[in-house]
């Protein structure tokens, strides 16, 4: 007995040290989702996080935590992220504050951004930092935010959708129904604006929609794919036996393949990520599978119908230490690598867990056995790795500079390329962390309004229980109030957590609805009883409103109400039209005092008071009476 116990304290032991360690590789997952760069005109320019210099912004470069866009005028670029795309007009300073699965936290320094939220997933959280407040996209619609550095205020366009602003403990909801204008950091002055009219950024925002709503790819590919929309203009689908839907693009020259043209680049979270030349080379690059069909190459993406992970690169590494290029002048270390193929398993070169791995090998490729082999690679026959041209090297030297892997590739004899080890090692990140990525155009530098400090209160949100627990405002009739939770504070000193997995802001605060601008009530055509009626002030629109709670309907007539306290408030009598009612019913007469103790009145009859010049029933009775005594005197006798 002492045996078994021994062995089942053991076994529980083990399975708790498995649990941890599961739970220690989930936490190093990098995120399922990326944002990108996928167009840009004029003038933009890129600043990393790991930087502070500004250099010319690379299209299809994925977005990370603290990378940062300026726009010089005239000047429109688009970031893609999943489920929504943000437009950026000319002088606009954009900065990607934290990204990962649950969260799309943005910030807007100075300048224009439309944002078209197409999809929420349950639990997300999508939300814009201004210098004036920090915007919660509560729905999918289409958003309109613009600031203004030299007035200190913010315009914020509800065309579609609805959201929360939210500053110094204050958040109050913002629909189609009334665009604001909000200075300060407090939201207690505020503007009513007139509807804009669609001008030049908006034409073209609702250009690029077009777009991608009327795509053909979106019926092959899966909608968490990022870039598919490239893919209309570049190339053409058909139908193959053994894979179903296959991209075959129309504009390549002879012998190219795969990730040849494009540099490696090492961004956070993931390492070394190819970045590729093409307009179309996202989604191609970073989803599926390439394959190689009678002399072209097609891509073969993922399941339409799982949700799509994002890989730095789809492609298998060879060489090892030993693997050295033959140069002019000497050998030197080099790394090759080719693209998967259909079915064929990836192995990140980074750190994840097991259920990631599955999760990024069946989301972008059909994988028939059940458990997913990380091991042996050595002894794997990659179908792509003997197709001529494939193979594609460079020294490493090369590599971690971010050279343009074109000028760069050098030809190796093809049995070298043959037996060389596969190899899921890479090498090292860069020891200068902030080099620069090639770019065709000269540097730019943005203005000098991106230097001024920024205002924007920064969220650090809470914990994941405070977010699940934390509930709205609570109802005034009911008088209940939400559970204590941490609070989150916003300070300007504040610093985003470095850490990917932040949770959203959900924190217990006061909820509230901006009341669109007054409409005039049309007069009654009823002439009622007039009644004097005392009505509190009017609030005017610069003065803080008082919040409604979100479930409650707003009406077009209503006005904010006023935050001063009713023994200060002056009250105005008012003469105001009441309804049509019933005459009320009065007592008779007014009981009288006897003594220092007023005495009860006395119930009296309920008598329908008569209107002025009518007789009460009792004159009327009184007037029949003597009219009878008249008829009797004048009667005739006998």
């Amino acid at each position: 007995m002492k045996m078994q116990s021994l062995r089942l304290r053991a076994f529980i032991v083990m399975a708790c040290f498995s649990l941890l360690s599961l739970e220690g590789w989930a936490d190093a997952d990098p995120p399922a989702r990326v944002a990108r760069l996928g167009y840009a005109s004029g003038a933009v320019s890129f600043s990393s996080d790991t930087d502070n210099d500004w250099v010319p912004a690379t299209l299809n470069r994925p977005l990370t935590n603290g990378d940062r866009l300026w726009t010089n005028p005239q000047a429109r670029a688009e970031i893609q992220v999943g489920g929504a795309l943000i437009r950026m007009n000319g002088e606009t300073n954009f900065t990607m504050v934290n990204y990962d699965d649950q969260i799309a936290q943005l910030q807007l320094n100075q300048g224009t951004l439309n944002v078209r939220v197409r999809r929420l997933e349950p639990g997300q959280v999508f939300e814009v930092d201004t210098p004036n407040f920090a915007f919660t996209l509560r729905e999918p619609g289409e958003y309109r935010l613009e600031v203004n550095p030299e007035s200190n205020a913010t315009d914020i366009v509800v065309r579609k959708g609805q959201g929360e602003a939210y500053a110094d403990g204050t958040t109050y909801v913002i629909d189609p129904r009334q665009p604001y204008r909000f200075k300060g950091n407090q939201l207690k002055s505020y503007d009513f604006i007139d509807v804009p009219r669609l001008d030049e950024f908006d034409r073209w925002t609702r250009d690029r929609d077009r777009q991608i709503d009327t795509s053909v790819s979106a019926r092959y590919v899966s909608p968490d794919v990022v870039g598919y929309q490239d893919l209309d203009a570049y190339g053409n689908w058909r139908e193959e036996p053994s894979y179903g839907h296959v991209w075959i693009p129309s504009r390549v020259p002879m012998g190219w393949a795969p990730y040849r043209d494009g540099h490696w680049a090492w961004i956070n979270p993931w390492g070394w990520t190819w970045v590729d030349d093409a307009p179309w080379g996202f989604a191609v690059s970073h989803y599926g599978r390439w394959t190689f069909l009678a002399g072209t190459w097609g891509w073969v993406p993922g399941p339409i119908r799982a949700r799509a992970y994002y890989a730095p690169a789809l492609v298998v590494f060879i060489g090892g230490d030993n693997f050295t290029l033959s140069l002019s002048s000497s050998n030197v270390s080099g790394i090759a690598w080719f693209p998967l193929g259909p079915r064929e398993v990836y192995r990140p070169p980074y750190q994840a867990s097991p259920r990631y791995i599955d999760n990024i090998n069946r989301s972008n490729t059909v994988i028939h056995n059940t458990v997913i082999n990380t091991t042996q690679v050595n002894k794997i026959v990659y179908v792509n790795r003997q197709v001529p041209g494939a193979v594609i090297a460079v020294p490493t030297s090369a590599f971690v500079q971010s050279h343009p892997v074109p000028k760069a590739a050098v030809r190796v004899p093809r049995d070298i390329l043959t037996h060389a080890p596969a190899t899921g090692m890479v090498p090292p990140a860069p020891r200068e962390r902030g080099q620069r990525e090639p770019s065709g155009q000269g540097e730019r530098k943005p203005g000098r309004q991106v230097e001024r400090p920024n205002d924007t209160k920064i969220v650090v949100p809470p914990t994941p229980q405070t977010v699940r627990t934390a509930p709205v405002a609570a109802t005034p009739a009911t008088n209940e109030q939400p559970p204590k939770a941490t609070p989150v504070e916003r300070t300007r000193e504040t610093r985003v957590n470095p850490e990917r997995r932040l949770k959203p802001i959900q924190s217990p605060r006061p909820t509230q609805e901006l009341a669109p601008a007054p409409v005039p009530t049309p007069a009654t055509q009823v002439t009622p009883v007039v009644r004097v009626v005392p009505v509190a002030p009017v609030t005017q629109p610069n003065t803080q409103p008082t919040g409604r709670p979100l479930h409650r309907p707003i009406t077009p007539t209503e006005q904010p109400k006023p935050s001063v306290p009713a023994t200060q408030q002056e009250k105005p009598i008012i003469v105001k039209p009441a309804e049509v009612r019933a005459p009320v019913a009065m007592p008779k007469h007014q009981p009288q005092t006897q003594s220092p103790v007023q005495a009860e009145p006395k119930a009296e009859p309920h008598v329908q008071k008569p209107q002025r010049g009518e007789k009460s029933p009792s004159e009327v009775k009184k007037d029949v009476e003597e009219l009878k005594r008249e008829e009797e005197k004048h009667k005739p006798k006998g």
